[in-house]
């Protein structure tokens, strides 16, 4: 298989996209300086950057669901199996 503007990864082709981007100098003197600590590109700094960011907006989106489907009979349940006992030390507010 012959890809073009791709990377490998676990031995698929990956197709990837090229894209211009406007900084302000200061962010990306900060971000060169980190890839630079790093030992990475710049590319990589930027792409693992942004598949964070993506993944924090992901990981929002599926706790919301999770809370929607959420409901109070359950977790009357799990605590109705505490009992009605005093938090220990560690637990009290």
């Amino acid at each position: 298989m012959i890809c073009f503007s791709t990377i490998y990864t676990n031995f698929e082709c990956t197709k990837m996209s090229t894209i211009n981007l406007r900084l302000p100098n200061s962010l990306h003197k900060k971000a060169q300086e980190i890839a630079v600590r790093d030992n990475i590109s710049m590319n990589q700094f930027i792409a693992t950057a942004l598949a964070e960011k993506i993944s924090a907006y992901m990981t929002e989106s599926y706790l919301q669901e999770r809370a929607e489907r959420a409901g109070a009979l359950p977790l009357q349940a799990i605590l109705e199996k505490v009992g009605d006992s005093e938090p220990t030390i560690e637990d009290k507010l």
